[in-house]
């Protein structure tokens, strides 16, 4: 990279962010607080998700649960992910060497967003679909075609980024490790590539939907209200307005949605400016890297607070645990006191 990136050759750690060096400590504090405080949020949040999916099968009533489960299970393993980092900024010993181990870790980290970003891609889709061609829904849109189209984002995913081993860095996700931040450089037409592949239709596809879909719902509320008034009128009654049906659980996924660009806003900007030599810095490089893969955990804060069959299904699981606990802490007692009786008896 850039000569702002140049590793310390003072024999002290690599760190990104230069206040995080500590005398009394041989690893970069600050960073690994960061990353081990995300991997902890996004693991135990997406495995809540998942089980609040398995336990409430209302939340299966909508074909969008595929691919927020997808979503889950993408943003789980992303998680599960910055293990290595962590490891890394500790100074574990790692086999294989850290070129190989960055490039792994920058590709896999990039497929896992891609995948989530394409899934909220499919999400807009299905639910405009759901809203323009409500009579023809079920035909075109089917468990068997659900499938078909998660596979595809995998394997779309995986195949734009292969050509990071090449062509250079796909994103700032390796660059905890020294060679990322060194020896590997991003590159000008692979940034337009993945732009072109990625960024730039999965964010046309969801502003067209959405503008549209909320379009659709004004309309269909104001046609219900005008309806309701004039029967209303006709009967004596005073009609209320009415919302449309679709538009609630839409404005859930809208919120998804935009949070997600949100954090990821300032992350693609970043790469645009660094691979294009317009500006470089490695303290920015690294807040909105982690910044963009803080949204692993804001799904799942989203979905939980706006959802109520989710929180539903959320209280049943935690009741479930609850009374889990319970049967086993009766279960310990009447074996205590089993023991106890015993124990008195054999000394009368």
């Amino acid at each position: 990279m850039n000569s702002s990136l140049v590793g310390n050759q003072s024999g002290r750690p690599f760190c990104l962010l230069a206040i995080s060096y500590l005398e009394t400590i041989n690893f970069c504090l600050l960073e690994v607080v960061i990353i081990v405080f995300l991997m902890v949020l996004i693991i135990s949040g997406n495995i809540i998700v998942i089980f609040v999916f398995h336990c409430a099968p209302l939340l299966n009533h909508h074909t969008t649960s595929y691919f927020i489960q997808t979503m889950a299970y993408a943003d789980l393993l992303v998680g599960v992910s910055c293990l290595v980092p962590s490891l890394s900024l500790l100074h574990y010993p790692i086999v294989l060497s850290e070129s190989l181990v960055c490039q792994i870790f920058g590709y896999v980290v990039s497929v896992l967003k891609s995948v989530s970003m394409a899934s909220l891609a499919c999400i807009s889709i299905d639910r405009y679909i759901a809203i323009t061609k409500p009579l023809t829904y079920n035909t075109l849109v089917t468990p068997w075609r659900l499938r078909i189209c998660i596979l595809t984002i995998w394997l779309y995913s995986c195949l734009v980024f292969l050509p990071s081993f090449h062509w250079g860095k796909p994103g700032y996700h390796g660059d905890v490790f020294q060679w990322c931040a060194n020896s590997w450089n991003t590159d000008a037409y692979f940034t337009l590539f993945i732009v072109v592949m990625l960024y730039a239709p999965a964010a046309f596809i969801v502003c067209f939907t959405y503008f549209n879909i909320f379009r659709i719902c004004q309309q269909h509320t104001k046609e219900i209200n005008e309806r309701r008034v004039r029967f209303s009128s006709q009967d004596g009654e005073a009609g209320e307005a009415q919302p449309c049906p679709d538009k609630r659980y839409a404005m859930v996924l809208f919120r998804i949605t935009s949070v997600f660009y949100i954090l990821w806003l300032p992350y693609i900007i970043y790469f645009l400016l660094e691979s294009s030599n317009v500006y470089s810095n490695r303290v920015a490089s690294f807040l909105t890297t982690w910044l963009a893969i803080s949204n692993s955990f804001c799904n799942c804060v989203i979905y939980s607070l706006s959802n109520s069959v989710f929180q539903k299904g959320l209280k049943r699981l935690s009741g479930a645990i609850c009374a889990s606990c319970a049967r086993q802490r009766v279960a310990k007692d009447s074996s205590t006191s089993r023991s106890k009786r015993s124990s008195n008896g054999c000394h009368v």
